[in-house]
């Protein structure tokens, strides 16, 4: 392990080295970010699952700047220019803009107008002229370069050539290139204009056809969508600072005198900044900007996605499922308590079919049929309708009727996975299953569909999107994980997610358990094709086996600790169940006496909280929520108003809320806490949160719902 990550990762995130070098030991040794956090905390000193995250990324970057480095020292090699020097400032080198300014000179390039006059033999008056000697005649200096064959046919030629190289050494000098990107990081602005003759199709970028702004300031949702209209040739967008200024700071550098040589130098400059430089360092600049963007959009929607894999579940309970729909009918589907498939068919409850009868009579008889105990109806197109219509139906008392978000349903209906579960049926009735199935279980359905297609965001589909999938699948990793699953029921996706497996041991566990039958203990997982010690060390603690013997098998204390807990029971004189079930003599117990080598404080004091909960879902319980039946569509909506409302999406504006009528309301960041200053909107709201708001304005003809948080 090279020290120098070590220093470089404990100076970015305030870790102490101790904890940093443990830290990478575990990931090195194949080790999760789940395991690591949950059960090797007194390795890291209690490193929670945010720091082993931001130690794994920056890990992972610097094994990419080494890798980088490798290329451009073989590169400079092979040209025979590196030096030891030259390599000991490349191997030293761990910030990536520098090391790139380094390897400039050396980079492979397209022939420039620069290396042409090189050819032509003209680098030995570009040396004569940047020493800008007021002794020697320029027009004497520069005839002796004079050479039609070739191609410099007069002294204007040959000054030409010797200032394009003068030109191009000033582009790739370090020193002129920071003093180019200190004007940016100061003084840059972010300016946007409407591309003429674009103004109808752009009207939706509107706020952006004559907008300025400094760069510093810009946040990450303006700038993107700045970007968006650029990328659809709506709009022209750059970055700029005062030119003038800056080439002027530039060529006081270089310039010295007011000889003839000293003014080809003051050309050259200038001719090197507007030609080279700042279209450079605007482009970096623009390309930075954006990643600053990227990351603050995609810690946005990994946020949301917590939050609704994190949403509370009903639980193993009968669920009729709804997919809602006008003209085409509302598919229902009966689900078991376990979430298979027990009957499907189509009611028409709306227009233009409208047979009301009809379909309140079916509801009902399945109701009582397949002893349903909770109504799932998706929230899309007919969505409310729908919602009234089995609100105001005679159904057995008990029976609760709930709107589920239903985006992603569709892109999981048609995917292959859905395939696979459902072979003998239709994209609607796997839609509609979906819908039941998220209500008894959020986290096992949504696991299931592309993170990016949940809709949880803003400007997800301009991000980076190997940045975007990495940081959502880490979210999807950390929440399976904390919740843990039940490996006699779940699914091959969901198992997929657990820590130390993956889709291969995912499918051979499920195999395994379609074969043999249920799993009665966690130690017959080693029974699994493939599943060795290591990935049973890093899976085990996340996999519950509800009835197993072993009562420490349906909780989160890890098999390396039963030991522990049955010498605690012994030491009591009972059973580890007994001691699960008794709080009295729970209270007995001094950690302090079981504290080991290999089990320290942090681990005993987690074993004893599970004791006390076993197997306990961390996600809180599912609370009803019924929309205002004063309104049913935008146009229903009055200045004023005050209404229930469910958050759907927050971003760095602000949050969006459904009302009920098929518009999302947005509350501004301005309104969610008026006459304070909120600086991220999560400070106040957060996914799923139901809330009562005031309507501030209602704009029909653009579809846009302006609320104020209460």
């Amino acid at each position: 392990m090279k020290q120098e990550y070590i220093d470089i990762i404990v100076r970015e995130t305030g870790l102490r080295p101790s904890q940093v070098e443990n830290c990478i030991k575990l990931l090195d040794g194949g080790a999760t970010i789940p395991f690591i956090s949950r059960y090797r905390k007194e390795s890291t000193s209690g490193m929670d699952e945010v720091q082993v995250t931001a130690v794994s990324d920056a890990l992972e970057k610097l094994d990419g700047i080494a890798q980088r480095k490798e290329t451009m020292l073989k590169t400079i090699e092979g040209l025979e220019k590196l030096t030891p020097e030259l390599r000991r400032r490349i191997e030293e080198c761990w910030d990536a803009t520098q090391l790139e300014d380094i390897y400039a000179p050396y980079r492979p390039h397209r022939k420039t107008r620069a290396d042409i006059a090189i050819e032509r033999g003209l680098e030995p008056l570009a040396d004569f002229i940047e020493k800008q000697n007021q002794y020697v005649p320029l027009d004497r200096e520069t005839s002796k370069y004079i050479n039609k064959e070739k191609g410099v046919d007069d002294t204007e030629a040959a000054l030409n050539g010797a200032m394009d190289i003068i030109a191009q050494r000033v582009s790739l000098d370090e020193s002129a290139r920071n003093l180019v990107r200190s004007h940016y990081r100061r003084n840059a602005r972010i300016t946007s204009r409407l591309v003429r003759g674009k103004e109808a199709e752009a009207q939706k970028f509107r706020d952006w056809f004559d907008f300025s702004e400094p760069l510093s300031r810009c946040a990450s949702h303006r700038l993107l969508a700045m970007r968006r209209g650029e990328q659809e040739g709506l709009l022209r967008v750059s970055i700029d600072i005062d030119d003038e200024q800056a080439s002027d700071s530039l060529a006081s550098r270089y310039v010295h005198g007011k000889s003839p040589a000293s003014r080809c130098v003051d050309d050259a400059v200038h001719d090197s900044y507007y030609r080279l430089l700042q279209p450079s360092i605007e482009t970096e600049f623009a390309a930075l900007s954006k990643e600053k963007a990227d990351a603050e959009a995609i810690r946005i929607f990994a946020r949301n996605l917590e939050q609704l894999l994190m949403a509370s579940p009903l639980g193993e309970k009968a669920v009729m499922g709804i997919d809602p729909g006008f003209r085409t009918g509302c598919k229902i589907v009966c689900l078991s308590p376990q979430g298979d498939l027990l009957h499907n068919e189509a009611i028409f409850p709306h227009p233009p079919v409208s047979q009301t009868r009809q379909a309140a009579a079916k509801i009902e008889t399945l109701v009582v049929q397949y002893h349903i105990e909770a109504i799932a109806i998706g929230n899309g197109t007919a969505g409310r309708e729908t919602l009234e219509f089995v609100q105001g139906l005679h159904l057995p008392h008990g029976v609760q009727v709930f709107s589920v978000n239903e985006d992603g349903a569709s892109i999981y209906s048609a995917s292959k996975t859905a395939r696979d579960e459902f072979p003998d049926y239709d994209v609607t009735v796997r839609g509609a299953v979906s819908i039941g199935r998220r209500l008894m279980d959020p986290l096992a359905e949504l696991v299931k569909i592309d993170p990016s297609s949940i809709g949880v965001g803003q400007y997800q589909k301009d991000v980076s999107q190997t940045g975007l999938k990495h940081s959502l699948d880490q979210t999807v990793v950390s929440c399976v994980n904390r919740v843990g699953v039940n490996v006699n029921t779940a699914s091959t996706h969901l198992l997929s997610y657990i820590s130390g497996l993956g889709p291969v041991l995912a499918q051979n566990i499920v195999a395994y358990r379609s074969k043999n039958g249920p799993f009665r203990s966690r130690r017959q997982l080693l029974e699994v094709p493939r599943l060795g010690p290591k990935a049973f060390e890093q899976a085990a603690g996340f996999l519950r086996i509800p009835g197993s013997s072993q009562p420490l098998d349906n909780s989160a204390v890890h098999p390396e600790s039963y030991g522990v807990v049955e010498r605690m029971a012994s030491d009591l004189g009972c059973t580890v169940a007994r001691l699960m079930e008794s709080k009295e003599l729970r209270e007995k117990i001094d950690v302090r006496k079981y504290v080991s080598e290999k089990t320290g404080l942090p681990t005993l004091t987690d074993i004893m909280s599970e004791l006390e909960k076993p197997g306990r879902d961390p996600r809180g319980p599912l609370k009803k929520f019924e929309f205002s039946n004063r309104v049913r569509s935008i146009e229903d909506l009055r200045q004023g108003m005050e209404l229930p409302g469910i958050v759907t999406n927050v971003t760095n504006f602000g949050a969006f809320v459904d009302l009920g009528v098929h518009v999302k309301g947005l509350v501004h960041i301005s309104q969610l806490a008026p006459g304070k200053f909120i600086k991220d909107p999560t400070q106040v709201v957060s996914l799923q949160q139901q809330v009562m708001v005031r309507v501030l304005d209602v704009d029909l003809g653009r579809q846009r719902i302006s609320l104020q948080l209460m």
